[in-house]
């Protein structure tokens, strides 16, 4: 079985989708839904071209912060330090604008 990191977004569609083929979800899994359902902000499609963006665009973003990016969509450089501020990953003036400007770019 394969890991990755899946965006909110994605996770409120899987969850739909297994709710929609089995007609029940588990007590788990409708709590994940209630969750994403209140905290994803975009549709998928929007949120993979984002991601997308980001990963092309910023060579120090790993898959795991882009997917972060994507879910908390910072608009302030404040929030990306927050996001940031366990990693060890440096980010430049330069790269936090460039994020903040594609992420706004998908919040229009």
């Amino acid at each position: 079985m394969e890991e990755r990191f899946v965006p909110l977004a994605e996770v409120r569609d899987i969850l739909k989708r297994i709710q929609k083929e089995r007609g029940e979800l588990t007590y788990e899994q409708r709590i994940a839904l209630k969750h994403a359902e209140a905290f994803a902000k975009l549709p998928l499609e929007k949120v993979r071209d984002l991601m997308k963006e980001l990963s092309e665009n910023i060579e120090k973003l790993e898959e795991r912060h882009v997917c972060k990016i994507a879910d908390l969509l910072p608009t302030h450089e404040d929030d990306l330090k927050t996001i940031f501020a366990k990693e060890r990953i440096a980010l430049s003036e330069d790269e936090m604008k460039k994020i903040l400007e594609i992420v706004s770019k998908y919040l229009e």
